[in-house]
């Protein structure tokens, strides 16, 4: 029998993935990266430890969404003050931040621990189609 073999943090190889997310739907999109970034794709996956790729997402902005959640989801924050709750329309979102939409969904889909910090930080959104990591070498383009 074989044991299992639990990689190590320094023993990571890690890649450049280039996401194109125009006309996919939103969700689809993130699930996809939340795996990108999680490392699950990769044969040596290892729950305690980040192995995941780089992931670079473009054309943040022409992203599908399905019914009416463009109009109707709001998203809720708080300033830490008293009656300071703060509330942000999905349309305002992706018009005027989509990296910050794009990284509060993917958080959500990261495991609730210290790696998700680290993981999270990987994650290169850009609202165009061009973006300044070609220095990097892109392994694949995921369409």
């Amino acid at each position: 029998m074989k044991a299992t073999i639990a990689i190590k943090a320094c023993e990571v190889k890690r890649d450049w993935i280039v996401v194109d997310a125009a006309g996919k739907r939103f969700g689809k999109v993130l699930t996809e990266v939340a795996t990108l970034l999680r490392g699950k794709h990769k044969p040596y996956y290892t729950p305690n430890v980040d192995c995941g790729d780089f992931v670079i997402i473009i054309n943040a902005e022409k992203v599908e969404f399905s019914g009416t959640k463009l109009q109707t989801k709001l998203y809720h924050r708080h300033t830490g003050y008293f009656g300071g709750v703060k509330t942000d329309k999905l349309v305002d979102l992706l018009n005027n931040n989509p990296a910050k939409l794009y990284r509060l969904a993917a958080r959500g889909m990261l495991p609730k621990t210290n790696l998700a910090k680290d993981m999270i930080k990987k994650l290169k959104v850009y609202a165009g189609s061009e973006h300044p990591h070609t220095a990097q070498v892109c392994k694949a383009e995921v369409k």
